[in-house]
């Protein structure tokens, strides 16, 4: 019986020991990861304010940029809809 208690308590006290180290480390990671996010997101914004805004040559690249995330937008959103039309029309059919 004393090594019933023994291990209970010894269960008991690692899972609280391991649980605390892990919540430390967790948070610690995440934040440094957090940090590396933003500084990537600054370099880019100070990478793009280089470019000057009055040439047409920046306009147009822009212009491209911006239809080819929207191409991007729109072939998402025809995948999302047959994957609920798929979805649907099975919910339709087992009904």
């Amino acid at each position: 019986m004393s090594q019933q208690n023994g291990f209970g308590s010894g269960f008991i006290l690692g899972s609280i020991i391991g649980g605390v180290v892990g919540g430390v480390l967790g948070t610690i990671l995440a934040t440094r990861n957090e940090k590396q996010i933003i500084n990537q997101e600054d370099s880019r914004l100070q990478e793009n304010s280089k470019i000057p805004l009055n040439s047409e040559e920046s306009i147009e690249l822009a212009r491209h940029g911006l239809e080819n995330k929207i191409a991007q937008l729109n072939l998402a959103i025809d995948d999302v809809r047959q994957q609920l039309g798929t979805v649907q029309g099975n919910s339709l059919e087992q009904d």
